[in-house]
């Protein structure tokens, strides 16, 4: 009776450790979900809805002074930066991010566009279009462009790169001062991820 007693005991502790082993990745996974709580976002910049934000007709004039939509660009990932025509340091850095992001793309890099709006009459120095060879360049009122684009909290139109995909819909604002790195690796899974553009 005692040996059956002990067997039983026994066979219920092995029981209970087969079923505390199945158990314990659940009970990891919920205590790591509601009291680690590990931060869910996968991307860097901030995805925006494009019905808050519809892309707005900003009679814009190229290069050449011909009246230029953004909506000419469609069919192609435009990545969008707003400046003056000045252009001081914090506009270049922009503007080179954008060249290197787009060519560390490789064979993708022809579904990116590299456009910048430009919100006065300054000229551009021709040094600066060398440079900048392939960006698109349209001058918009930034009245249009403060009333369209939106910031982050402290921040200005000034500040941010914005990317608006192939249907032409505003979708995805990167921080002031963007890391670059964390840029290309959205920009990369965007296009992975997409067949359109």
């Amino acid at each position: 009776m005692e040996k059956n007693s002990n067997q039983t005991s026994r066979g219920r502790w092995k029981l209970f450790m087969v079923l505390a082993v199945c158990a314990s990745p659940m009970i990891a996974s919920y205590f790591t979900y509601y009291v680690i709580k590990p931060e869910s976002k996968t991307n860097y910049g901030t995805i925006l809805n494009p019905r808050e934000f519809p892309v707005p007709q900003l009679n814009s004039m190229n290069s050449v002074g011909k009246n230029q939509e953004l909506s000419s660009l469609k069919g192609k990932w435009l990545m969008l930066q707003v400046d003056r025509g000045s252009c001081e340091t914090a506009c270049q850095k922009k503007l080179y991010d954008m060249r290197q992001l787009r060519t560390a793309q490789g064979k993708e890099m022809e579904r990116i566009q590299r456009v910048w709006l430009i919100t006065d009459e300054a000229t551009v120095e021709e040094k600066l279009k060398q440079g900048i060879a392939g960006t698109e360049m349209l001058r918009v009122a930034p009245a249009v462009l403060e009333k369209w684009l939106p910031t982050e909290q402290g921040a200005t139109i000034y500040d941010h790169i914005y990317l608006i995909d192939p249907l032409g819909n505003l979708m995805m604002r990167f921080p002031k001062d963007a890391d670059a790195n964390k840029v290309k690796k959205d920009l990369s899974k965007l296009l992975k991820a997409s067949a359109i553009g």
